[in-house]
């Protein structure tokens, strides 16, 4: 059995190696949990002892099989879970981050197979983000950033790499939802805003920040 802070520790090396690519330094997740690089060591240790990472001091940390795979489960019950409370109980999408956290921990196969079928094997969650099928393998969408766009380009927004529940209520204030059409109508060179022109009708300016969090699909 896995704790739930061994859970969490492989879900944070998976997101910080940018979908295992990158070897993790112990810097970095001490850094992402604020707590101090000797317990990020202590923990990265039992880990290790478990071959759920390759860890060498001074070395950085990468996943294993059997931790990419255990990641990437805990990754696919998160993500179906907020698609339950998004679809099914009524919570906005700011709003199912940290409860999901605590249900993604739940250990049961059954249960998260059974969750799959009866919410139709969503593809992606409330966010956009891609939910790893049932033999861990994720379809990722190519999704570009609208900061990234050229003057009138448009492209349908699919995504954000901003999750904070500050942020989407932002978003949802100003129409910028999943599945809205947005056309670039030019960069204001002074400080990098964006305006924008939503579903043909409305236009919007949002800041360069906004810009480079809010992820399209051309």
């Amino acid at each position: 059995m896995r704790s739930f802070t061994e859970e969490n520790y492989l879900k944070a090396i998976y997101h910080l190696s940018s979908n295992e690519k990158l070897t993790v330094t112990t810097n970095g997740i001490s850094e992402l949990f604020n707590i101090t690089a000797a317990s990020v060591t202590d923990m990265l240790k039992k880990l290790a002892d478990k071959q759920l990472i390759n860890y060498k001091k001074y070395q950085g940390v990468t996943l294993t099989n059997f931790g990419r795979d255990t990641a990437v489960e805990v990754i696919r019950k998160h993500r179906l879970w907020e698609v339950f409370l998004v679809e099914k109980l009524g919570f906005k999408w700011d709003e199912v981050h940290d409860i999901a956290e605590d249900l993604e921990h739940v250990n049961s196969k059954v249960l998260t197979e059974r969750l799959d079928i009866f919410l139709g094997n969503p593809k992606v969650d409330p966010h956009g983000d891609p939910i790893p099928d049932k033999y861990g393998k994720i379809n990722h969408q190519k999704l570009v950033k609208i900061s990234s766009l050229k003057t009138n380009q448009t492209g349908t927004i699919s995504g954000v790499s901003e999750h904070s529940a500050i942020f989407l209520r932002y978003l949802e204030k100003s129409g910028l939802i999943l599945g809205t059409r947005i056309e670039l109508s030019e960069i204001i060179e002074f400080d990098g805003s964006a305006m924008l022109i939503l579903d043909k009708k409305r236009e919007i300016t949002i800041s360069r920040e906004a810009a480079n969090n809010i992820l399209v699909v051309l």
